[in-house]
């Protein structure tokens, strides 16, 4: 059974508190594991999350502030450890080449050769994902320091009607046939084809969003994303500050994912200068703009991406 989710690691900004950790984001995607800019600490908080190394098939770094990288060697390194055999991708910026290198090797360790680099650059890439479910782009981002965002798109296909099936005498192998070829001969000797029988599939799609400010990169990532995590560093009284450090506000957050037409909207990366107790003001911010499913994540959330979008004849229109 395939499973689609987000594993919260962490969700600190550059402090780390007693509750949240420096960043960590699994996404789980039918067996695939992609790795969001693990933090210091990201290899505890795996073990926390009954998350192994052999779960990991990608790492994405979207740039080179230690709150975003700092747990890179950890996680390399139990790679190592533990004897990961398949291919473990890790995307980052070119321009930050040297910070990888150090990070990779930061220690005395019995190396491993499965982890394949990924650099990326200019104003959008498209990694090659192999025969991964889905296709990942980095867009680049409004930060002091080079960074990227990413998004993971699912191809859109066809989902099959089994009573418009059953009604033109179309089972068992044929029914492969009719996938692959888009049109079968039934036993009655009627063609019948793909049209007849199925209704398109919208793909999924994730965006993954760190420190930025409003750019176009942000909405360009977000655009009918399934599901948008986005930093959300500070509350709306705070927006100059946000500004000057190269962040977000929950409230931009919001306004983001309204404007692109998001489903579910996930919000992270809080600043350790806001109190437990105003944990309900990011959402309250984010909620004047945006009428959505929100989710403030805590650490060890495992959050669902949102059933498959519905359309024409799968709502009886």
């Amino acid at each position: 059974m395939s499973v689609r989710e987000l594993i919260v690691l962490g969700s600190a900004s550059a402090v780390p508190t007693k509750n949240r950790n420096h960043n960590g984001y699994l996404l789980r995607w039918d067996g695939h594991g992609v790795l969001f800019d693990p933090g210091e600490g990201t290899q505890r908080q795996m073990s926390r999350a009954g998350v192994a190394a052999n779960d990991v098939t990608w790492i994405c770094v979207t740039h080179f502030h230690g709150d975003h990288c700092l747990g890179v060697p950890g996680v390399v390194q139990r790679i190592a450890r533990d004897g990961v055999e398949h291919p473990v991708d890790a995307a980052f910026p070119a321009s930050g080449a040297p910070y990888w290198e150090r990070l990779r090797h930061a220690a005395v360790f019995r190396d491993t050769d499965v982890v394949r680099e990924r650099p990326v650059s200019g104003e959008r890439m498209r990694l090659d994902t192999g025969d991964a479910p889905f296709t990942l782009t980095a867009r680049r981002l409004s930060h002091p320091v080079e960074a990227y965002g990413y998004r993971l798109e699912e191809p859109d296909g066809r989902t099959m009607l089994p009573g418009e099936l059953a009604a033109r005498g179309v089972r068992g192998p044929l029914i492969r046939r009719l996938q692959e070829d888009g049109r079968v001969t039934a036993p009655d000797g009627r063609t019948v084809t793909l049209d007849e029988c199925s209704v398109p599939r919208p793909g999924q799609k994730v965006a993954f969003v760190m420190d930025t400010r409003l750019c176009d990169g942000v909405r360009e990532l977000a655009d009918g994303a399934d599901m948008l995590v986005i930093e959300s560093t500070f509350l709306h009284e705070d927006a100059a500050l946000a500004a000057e450090y190269g962040h977000l506000t929950s409230a931009q957050a919001g306004a983001v994912a309204a404007e692109a037409g998001v489903r579910h909207l996930v919000l992270t990366h809080f600043s350790e200068r806001y109190r437990a107790e105003d944990e309900h003001r990011f959402t309250d911010e984010a909620s004047a703009h945006f009428g959505g499913d929100i989710t403030l994540v805590h650490d060890l959330d495992r959050i669902p991406l949102p059933p498959r979008r519905l359309t024409g004849r799968d709502q009886g229109q």
